[in-house]
């Protein structure tokens, strides 16, 4: 159970000296630029993506900081995945302080890169696999973790989750969906787990500048439509994001769980007297 014996000076509530972290998703975007803040504050890693040869360039960045890195590859579309991803982060940091779940995906083109449709014209399967690995994993993860997370004095799960589940997003009902309900199992476990000294919090960023969003990122139309509905009219950073899940992790954050933290650039605000102000035309055609 989390006990904090004395008060940490400001500094110290920000490190996460001695702690044992699962980050999954590590290989590129918001997950790699969470597992180098983590080192960067002192902690040891297991790395999870797809593929070991994904996580190498990131494990071999964390080594540069003076912190270990184990890989754990593991394709959360297999049922089985979670549970062998987090136990072989508990062997091989001796257990588990916090765990940054991270791996998510959008459903996929023929080519394999993100494809975005309404619903109506959304494949059955392509929406199965969206929910299996947004938000079945999701659950499994976090199950397989409970045990471990239960025996640390510092525990902390953190769901990457998205201004998606929090706003009314067309052309992506399928991501939406699984978004929100990493938010409602956030929620729901944050108080089923909290007498057991486990913190559990969803961060939602808004539109950030990763891979998974190079398809609205780089179309011009896509972006500076995009831009325009959010106040500070401009990308997040992956590296914004891993701060903020330093945060959530950290003894700084310690009398904090059940929440969704939106880092989203003022995007769910409501406009207010804003909502007048001329805006380009959706670069999204219906199909």
């Amino acid at each position: 159970m989390n006990t904090m014996n004395t008060t940490p000076t400001t500094a110290e509530a920000f490190r996460l000296d001695g702690i044992r972290a699962l980050v999954t998703g590590a290989s590129r975007g918001i997950g790699r630029a969470v597992a180098l803040a983590f080192a960067d504050a002192g902690a040891d890693l297991v790395l999870s993506a797809r593929t070991s040869a994904a996580l190498e360039d990131t494990a071999a960045e964390v080594a540069r900081r003076g912190r270990t890195a184990a890989l754990a590859p593991a394709d959360f579309s297999e049922p089985s995945a979670a549970g062998a991803v987090v136990d072989r982060a508990a062997e091989a940091l001796g257990g588990l302080d916090a765990v940054v779940h991270n791996a998510g995906i959008l459903p996929g083109g023929p080519d394999g890169t993100p494809h975005v449709a309404p619903l109506q014209h959304t494949r059955q399967e392509d929406w199965d696999t969206v929910v299996t690995v947004n938000l079945n994993a999701s659950a499994a993860l976090c199950r397989h973790a409970h045990p471990h997370l239960k025996a640390s004095r510092r525990a902390s799960l953190v769901l990457m989750s998205s201004v998606a589940g929090a706003v009314g997003t067309p052309m992506m009902e399928a991501y939406a969906a699984t978004k929100a309900g990493q938010v409602s199992l956030a929620r729901s476990l944050a108080v089923g787990w909290a007498r057991e000294g486990i913190r559990v919090n969803a961060l939602c960023p808004g539109w950030a500048r990763t891979d998974m969003t190079s398809f609205a990122s780089g179309a011009a139309p896509v972006s500076d439509w995009l831009m325009a509905h959010v106040p500070m009219g401009r990308w997040a950073e992956p590296e914004e994001a891993a701060w903020a899940a330093l945060y959530l992790a950290s003894p700084a954050a310690a009398y904090l769980t059940g929440q969704a933290l939106l880092l989203d650039g003022g995007l769910s605000v409501p406009d207010g007297g804003l909502a007048g102000i001329p805006k380009p035309a959706s670069p999204f055609a219906e199909v």
